[in-house]
């Protein structure tokens, strides 16, 4: 029996209604009501503090975009039937169901090297055997196979309704008014010809301030040097713990927890993926809460670093850090701390971050004149910095405790 459909509101948008029972079946799934489980941005409210909402509210973001994107191009005489309707709907809904505790920060970590595209991938093909099929066309638009390409630009490309929904709830929520796009107007904008997506050229505008948005969103916010610190932090903290497990020290954590902190659990098996669908931010929060009393002097150290924000320094350059200025840092760490060589990493570490926010070569913006012609963005734009927005910029990064400024 299908619950009757409803309504959630939402802060952004207002009303948000759900389209079909389907879909109403599928958000009371617990593995998408764990979604209200995962901050949307990781720790980031470390630095941001209003930066508290969840995977679930931007599932049903990107779900109302969804929803609005499909009104505008049958308005325009785009023929989309109603299965391909809520197919789409479906699989942006979905696209996140893979993500692990706290977002991004410990992707890959948990999910052994697995992306949480990939996961997401698995837990729909998990809910459409329970649903006895009724996910494959969304399943295959979500993997890019359906023969209508431009379905698949709506869910995952460089102006997708995932983007167009993080950029305007994380500026909301954090308080950073450079990511507040208008979507309506983008949205109004779409357009579809031979099957792929395009945005009607006097909408560019409109497009331009999006790319400088998401640009400026991430040197600012997403790539923030203090919640990337936090980030590797976190990181160590499961290393670690997983470090003394393996050794036959207690760690306290439940069930859940203590199955990935096991070596088996590398394999990702069937298991795997059952105790994923019930691991969120409050176990490795629990992790980090129980951990700070540790007996292990590097364990606690780093649980209290998260739990009262007293994280390590972090300086950025645009060159690699002197190695001499770091072998100093590491000898000061042995003589102050209870620790050998072999653990000096846990406490200064040093690396890069990539930035690049607009990929030319996978599913590039593109223009659409009257006639029905595509245009790439720089062609036509003379705003639009395509060196600087192509480019991957490499920040370097190094990080040690403040006590040994």
């Amino acid at each position: 029996m299908h619950l009757r459909p409803k309504q959630y509101n939402d802060p952004i948008y207002g009303f948000i209604s759900i389209p079909t029972p389907l879909i109403s079946d599928l958000i009371q799934e617990p593995i998408v009501q764990r979604l209200r489980r995962i901050k949307q941005m990781g720790l980031s409210y470390l630095v941001f503090p209003g930066a508290q909402h969840d995977r679930f509210q931007h599932a049903l973001g990107a779900l109302h975009l969804m929803t609005k994107a499909i009104q505008v191009l049958r308005s325009k005489k785009i023929l989309i039937s109603d299965s391909e309707a809520e197919a789409v709907q479906i699989a942006i809904l979905l696209h996140d169901i893979g993500h692990g505790p706290f977002s991004h920060a410990l992707e890959g970590v948990i999910s052994a090297h697995r992306s949480h595209e990939e996961l997401s991938i698995i837990l729909m093909e998990s809910l459409n055997e329970k649903y006895l099929g009724k996910l494959n066309l969304a399943i295959q638009m979500f993997k890019d196979q359906y023969t209508r390409p431009f379905f698949y630009q709506l869910i995952a490309s460089q102006l997708d309704m995932d983007r167009l929904d993080y950029l305007k709830r994380d500026s909301f929520y954090t308080g950073v008014p450079e990511g507040n796009i208008n979507t309506e107007r983008i949205l109004s904008m779409l357009n579809v010809s031979e099957d792929r997506l395009g945005i009607d050229l006097k909408g560019i505008h409109s497009v331009e301030k999006f790319l400088l948005a998401r640009r400026l969103m991430y040197m600012s916010v997403y790539l923030h040097k203090t919640s990337y610190a936090a980030e590797e932090i976190l990181i160590r903290i499961f290393k670690r713990a997983q470090f003394l497990h393996q050794k036959g020290v207690h760690v306290n954590g439940n069930k859940t927890l203590h199955y990935f902190l096991n070596k088996n659990s590398a394999t990702f098996s069937r298991d795997s993926i059952q105790y994923y669908c019930e691991l969120d931010d409050h176990d490795v929060m629990y992790l980090l809460k129980q951990g700070q009393a540790h007996s292990d002097f590097i364990f606690s150290s780093l649980c209290k670093q998260i739990l009262n924000r007293k994280l390590p320094k972090i300086e950025i350059s645009n060159s690699p850090v002197d190695e001499s200025n770091v072998m100093d840092k590491q000898k000061s760490i042995l003589n102050t701390y209870p620790v050998d060589v072999n653990d000096v990493s846990y406490f200064t570490f040093q690396g890069k971050i990539e930035i690049k926010t607009y990929n030319h070569s996978k599913h590039p913006i593109l223009m659409l004149d009257k006639k029905g012609n595509f245009l790439e963005i720089d062609s036509v734009s003379d705003q639009f910095d395509a060196e600087m927005l192509r480019k991957t910029s490499i920040k370097y990064y190094w990080c040690y405790p403040k006590t040994l400024e």
